[in-house]
């Protein structure tokens, strides 16, 4: 018996972090007769076919500040968000109502917004031609709701994901941007089964437990349930049982539900951005991860939470790196008719 196999043998099986063997890349067990693309292709329609009471996901709560407004389009909407110096969230159109000035270049003063060609201001309050937007802080997200663009009956805030409390977890939120439609990120959220395969410097032994059918019904919890190793070094990884699941026409939750960490979130949210000048569409992908644990050895890194932030956001975006390939070839095919 070699010393691996005899610390495989040996190694405390309730520990988070367990050593695993596999086969090389070629060699893994390929998942694409699995992978029905009518399943996917109905969960998409189906999370389609939920509401949101016109909210989309702006921006991280902590990129909206007190000394500097923070600018994003949202369906060709160019959207501004700034905080009071009491912390109170507003946002508004992101054009000067005299000349079309960026108010993203604005600068902040007795908590309003003094446009940098002309002086005009705008704040919290409806003027000739720029009014506030309705908006929502989730301590995580900003949200805004967009009637117009969204032509649903609207709602009073957001659907927001059940997470973790905030004071006993860490956050942090990503954002990357790709030629794409929201559609797109959320199929390629909804395909559990490349994971291994397509990251595989993050994810090792990944199975699908179970899968939602090809109907246009949904099933009862309309998720898809996923054993896998999420690789740290080597290895060695830590094996959770997680769900997918999409509460929203534009948002998929990945929740851990066995394992280390059980109750941690990853929320991807696809916010369309506009038509690109190719005349292409643009969406950025706002992910925010909430952790928890029990362990008493997570309060630890609560309290580095800060120097974590990077690190997390790091990760996510190389993800997003090979994902938005993903989610871009797929918008290619269909607009193209292949």
């Amino acid at each position: 018996m070699t010393f691996e196999e005899q610390l495989d043998r040996r190694w405390p099986a309730d520990w988070p972090i367990q050593p695993f063997g596999e086969p090389r890349w070629a060699r893994q067990r390929p998942t694409y007769g699995e992978c029905d693309p009518a399943v996917i292709e109905a969960a998409v329609k189906r999370a389609e076919a939920r509401t949101s009471g016109n909210w989309y996901v702006l921006a991280a709560s902590r990129e909206v500040r007190r000394d500097r407004p923070f600018g994003r389009s949202i369906g060709g909407q160019e959207l501004i968000a700034w905080r009071t110096r009491s912390g109170d969230l507003r946002v508004g159109p992101g054009a000067c109502p005299h000349l079309g000035a960026p108010l993203a270049e604005a600068r902040l003063d007795c908590d309003e917004l003094v446009c940098r060609w002309h002086g005009l201001r705008v704040g919290g309050r409806e003027r000739a031609g720029w009014s506030p937007v309705p908006s929502f802080d989730d301590g995580v997200l900003v949200w805004a709701r967009l009637d117009r663009l969204g032509g649903e009956p609207p709602t009073a805030e957001p659907a927001v994901p059940e997470r973790p409390e905030r004071g006993g977890s860490v956050d942090a939120v990503a954002t990357v941007s790709g030629v794409c439609e929201p559609a797109d990120v959320v199929a390629n959220r909804l395909d559990p089964w490349h994971g291994a395969c397509f990251h595989p410097y993050s994810f090792a032994r990944l199975k699908v437990l179970d899968a939602p059918g090809c109907t246009g019904v949904a099933d009862e919890d309309d998720r898809f349930l996923v054993e896998v190793t999420f690789r740290l070094a080597g290895r060695w990884g830590v094996p959770v049982v997680a769900e997918f699941v999409c509460p929203g026409p534009r948002t998929v939750v990945m929740r851990i539900v066995e394992g280390e960490g059980r109750g941690s979130v990853v929320e991807t949210h696809a916010t369309p951005l506009g038509i690109g000048v190719d005349g292409h569409p643009r969406t950025a992908v706002i992910e925010a991860v909430v952790a928890a644990s029990e362990r008493a050895g997570f309060e630890v890194a609560r309290k580095a939470a800060g120097a974590l932030r990077p690190l997390i956001r790091r990760t996510a975006a190389r993800l997003w790196r090979d994902d938005l390939a993903y989610a871009e070839r797929r918008y290619q095919l269909r607009a193209t008719a292949r």
